[in-house]
């Protein structure tokens, strides 16, 4: 990175953008930023919150890319409102027999140490280069790259840590869907780490150092890769499409609407055993197959029918543009609703589910080709919420009971975490909770 982009960088947002190392504040991104309406939401959000957060209205060059930077400390971590990366990591690790609260302390301070120097493009450690706890070296070259590293605990992280009594009513296990085809060995986990950037070594670096640092306390339970589309790769900012082709993102909370707070992060409150989660959020993972095959033999027509959206811009069946709300009440000349009862955007929409909404945040996926000739590929459904009762569960329920985009996707993993608020200056992420 060059002298004058290594001075270059951007807030994470959630408590205000401050430089440190010498590197001076550019733009920020932690808040979301103003995009569509939509979405798929495969199995979970798709009208109730489609993908909003965008970058800024310009577009950036490729060649600034790596000077972005996304500040490790503020009041929630970084990696939920941060724009979507390009690049992306989901690892879920367990601890090992015999481990508690006193090796989670320290795993959790190691990673978060590594995490503020990564994300500041610096190496994982500031030992010795041929020590060893060298640094891989694999991002030398590289800036921050909007690296974000997000942690979460899971269910069993409270037992495992003899903190049972602080194990928020929000990790309560999510109930059965019959549409469900869950493999349990990639599912769940102790503790769950998100890393997402806009350069692929930057991203894989950051997956090795916590890989790493891991031992001797924890190993990894399941790993999973996504990847979005690349900053710089359309003449202006659009809303992302996935990969059954559709602009999968619009109707997402904003930052900048009066219940975005309510709504994805935790409030204080009225008992002080969760006191740790304030400022946190509760994140759902699903991985979700695509049926790829049978989707693409649907003629483009069809397909609107089943997302309730036209393929080429996003807008709604019932008209407008990508950003026009539904009208989920308008009927074409030959009286038949323009947005069927079924469709996937009626379903999810706020509007059928008593407002529930969740902010999503997922990556694409695709782990090569399967015995039967078929793409193992999709979406890491990724929704970040303040109570998943109110937000995934009732949405996912209604999905499940008749939602025409059902017959080509396929729940295949699923986890649920509680990630708490961000590390202030000095603390590492969790404190509040296994130290108290």
């Amino acid at each position: 990175m060059s002298a004058e982009n290594s001075r270059k960088a951007s807030g994470s947002g959630d408590d205000g953008a401050r430089g440190s190392g010498g590197i001076s504040r550019r733009r920020l991104i932690g808040s979301a930023g103003a995009a569509g309406a939509t979405g798929l939401v495969l199995g979970a959000a798709g009208g109730a919150t489609g993908y909003a957060a965008t970058r800024p209205d310009e577009p950036s060059a490729l060649t600034t890319v790596g000077s972005t930077r996304v500040m490790f400390h503020g009041k929630h971590q970084a990696g939920i409102t941060t724009p979507l990366q390009a690049c992306g990591h989901l690892v879920a690790f367990d601890l090992v027999p015999g481990a508690g609260r006193k090796e989670a302390i320290a795993l959790m301070r190691r990673w978060s140490a590594a995490a503020e120097r990564l994300m500041a493009g610096e190496p994982a450690t500031s030992g010795a280069a041929d020590g060893p706890d060298h640094d891989t070296g694999i991002a030398l070259d590289a800036g921050p790259s909007s690296l974000t590293v997000t942690f979460g605990f899971g269910r069993t992280f409270f037992e495992r840590t003899g903190l049972t009594d602080h194990r928020p009513p929000g990790l309560d296990p999510l109930p059965p869907f019959s549409s469900d085809h869950i493999d349990a060995r990639r599912s769940d986990g102790d503790l769950w780490v998100q890393i997402g950037a806009d350069d692929a070594l930057v991203a894989f670096h950051a997956l090795r150092a916590v890989q790493r640092q891991a031992a001797p306390a924890a190993r990894v339970r399941w790993q999973m890769n996504g990847f979005n589309r690349s900053p710089g790769a359309t003449a202006q900012p659009m809303t992302a499409r996935n990969l059954m082709g559709q602009v999968d993102g619009t109707n997402n909370p904003k930052p900048s609407g009066n219940d975005f707070g309510r709504r994805v992060f935790v409030p204080v409150g009225t008992d002080a055993k969760y006191d740790w989660l304030a400022g946190g959020s509760y994140v759902v993972v699903r991985r979700i197959r695509m049926l790829l095959d049978d989707w693409e033999k649907l003629p483009v027509a069809q397909q609107e029918q089943v997302i309730g959206r036209r393929k080429k811009d996003g807008a709604p069946l019932s008209g407008g543009t990508e950003t026009t709300a539904m009208d989920l009440d308008r009927a074409g000349p030959d009286g038949k609703l323009l947005i069927p009862d079924n469709a996937h955007a009626r379903i999810s929409s706020p509007e059928k589910n008593s407002g529930a909404a969740m902010l999503r945040r997922p990556f694409s996926y695709h782990d090569g080709i399967s015995a039967d000739g078929t793409p193992d590929a999709g979406l890491l459904f990724i929704c970040w919420q303040a109570d998943p009762l109110r937000g995934f569960v009732p949405v996912q329920r209604k999905l499940d009971r008749g939602d025409a985009l059902s017959p080509f996707i396929r729940h295949e993993a699923s986890g649920l975490f509680a990630v708490p608020g961000g590390a202030a200056d000095g603390e590492y992420v969790g404190q509040r909770l296994l130290e108290s």
